[in-house]
């Protein structure tokens, strides 16, 4: 076998934090029904053109302390567009490394025909972000991901970048998780949502997600909180506990198992110290315990959503947590994200 080379480094590197990045911002309707587009308390300091539809945004943001990118993949007629025109919206959430770019590298949403006609916006967010409002052990504060979502990309986007209030979203990791809280907890705010191996109920196996946040530098119990004595913070973001939010709007599920797929690599998830449970009680032939645990929770919020007659659609897949399922994953969800963005 040769040395690897730089790429196959890059690669390598990006599965192992995608591995353990399992993939929100949760806020009552009332507090984004304030949030008009007049008030976007965020401020746009650079745009930048990557290609003749690829537009980069640095967003100076209050609410996350700090600057953040959002990329624009931008419709037929947008570079001439006037006061008063609107696209329909495909918000696009990361996962828990927090890279926007993604989108484009790994699903190649800039190849999808479906979206000419559409804007997809996709944020970026802080590493480990969980698109969560931090508890930051009782004293609140940045970063508020959840906050930066709705108080400042969406009115963004919809004052000065043609959004309009025909919305979809999909995430994948803890993007999935995002975009089922939000639309479980804000009433009307996306028409369909879609999740791509995302930690959907969480509180089930509070130490996986921990664990993962120390593996990369995170302090987990700033997220939530401790899951032991900040319960009831644990379940007000779980989109499992949120379920009956969901019961009107079209949702997709998929997830893998956590045992060898095709479109795996060659290299395995990485121990996290603190999974050792999860990693005993996994079935015989998973090799990501991860993803494992993202198809168990995934299983739960579709049998939830299915008895309370919920439009689900639920895909459990062999594959792992390295994110490259979800090229296929998203163009199976296309035509349900679309259907709602036709209304």
């Amino acid at each position: 076998m040769g040395r690897p080379t730089a790429e196959d480094s890059g690669k390598s590197h990006a599965h192992t934090r995608r591995a353990v990045l399992a993939g929100g911002a949760l806020l009552g309707a009332g507090a984004l029904l304030g949030a008009t587009p007049a008030g976007a308390a965020g401020k746009v300091v650079a745009e930048r053109r990557l290609d003749d539809r690829l537009v980069e945004l640095t967003v100076d943001s209050p609410a996350l302390g700090g600057r953040s990118t959002v990329a624009l993949l931008t419709p037929r007629g947008w570079d001439g567009r006037r006061p008063g025109d609107r696209w329909p919206v495909l918000y696009l959430l990361a996962g828990g490394d927090g890279d926007h770019t993604t989108w484009t590298t790994l699903f190649k949403v800039q190849e999808l025909a479906e979206l000419r006609d559409v804007l997809v916006v996709m944020p970026g967010m802080p590493l480990f972000g969980f698109w969560t409002d931090w508890w930051n052990h009782g004293k609140g504060g940045a970063p508020r991901v959840r906050t930066y979502f709705l108080r400042e990309v969406v009115p963004l986007m919809e004052r000065d970048y043609g959004a309009g209030p025909n919305r979809a979203a999909a995430g994948e990791s803890q993007g999935g998780f995002g975009a089922l809280g939000l639309a479980a907890r804000v009433a009307g705010l996306f028409g369909a949502a879609a999740a791509f191996g995302a930690p959907v109920h969480p509180v089930r196996h509070p130490e996986m997600w921990l664990s993962g946040a120390k593996f990369v530098g995170v302090d987990g119990y700033a997220i939530f909180g401790d899951p032991w004595k900040q319960w009831k913070t644990w379940l007000d973001w779980d989109p499992y506990h949120h379920a009956a939010g969901l019961r009107h709007t079209p949702v997709y599920l998929a997830s893998g198992d956590g045992k060898p797929g095709p479109l795996d690599g060659d290299e395995p998830d990485p121990h996290i110290p603190g999974t050792e449970k999860w990693v005993a009680l996994a079935d015989h032939g998973v090799t990501s315990v991860t993803e494992a645990v993202c198809g168990e929770e995934t299983r739960m919020l579709g049998d939830r959503l299915a008895s309370l007659g919920a439009p689900v659609d639920v895909h459990i897949y062999p594959g792992g947590h390295s994110g490259t399922y979800g090229y296929r994953e998203l163009r199976h969800a296309l035509p349900m994200l679309m259907a709602a963005l036709r209304r």
